[in-house]
């Protein structure tokens, strides 16, 4: 599914790979966020993936021309998980609306491991 934005001079149509490689750089520009995740299906093991596959680790919806999130995230040990999850979901929403001109509807984050940070 696409999202598309009519606009005087045609149609913008956005494609949900773009809008979850988008989300997952600003998401890993967050504090307290190590990186995205993926489990691995055969073992069931968590995977930190590298920048190049982090729309691996999210979930786009789109209904309506409106944006639903799904992140698959490791944070940093030692954080406050709560106030780490608010202040991605607050940064993404804003600037994924900005970039795309859509709404951002609805944001799960699945915490799937903790990681010790240097």
């Amino acid at each position: 599914m696409k999202g598309r934005i009519q606009t005087e001079l045609g149609q913008i149509t956005i494609n949900t790979d773009v809008i979850a490689t988008y989300a997952g750089s600003v998401a890993v520009e967050n504090f307290g966020i190590v990186g995205m995740a993926a489990i691995s299906m055969k073992d069931g093991l968590v995977k930190l993936l590298k920048k190049e596959s982090l729309k691996r680790g999210i979930n786009v919806t789109l209904k309506d021309n409106r944006i639903s999130l799904g992140f698959h995230v490791i944070v940093a040990y030692g954080v406050s998980i709560s106030a780490v999850a608010n202040n991605l979901i607050e940064s993404v929403k804003h600037k994924v609306e900005s970039f795309t001109g859509m709404e951002v509807e609805h944001i799960d984050i699945l915490v799937e491991g903790i990681r010790v940070i240097d």
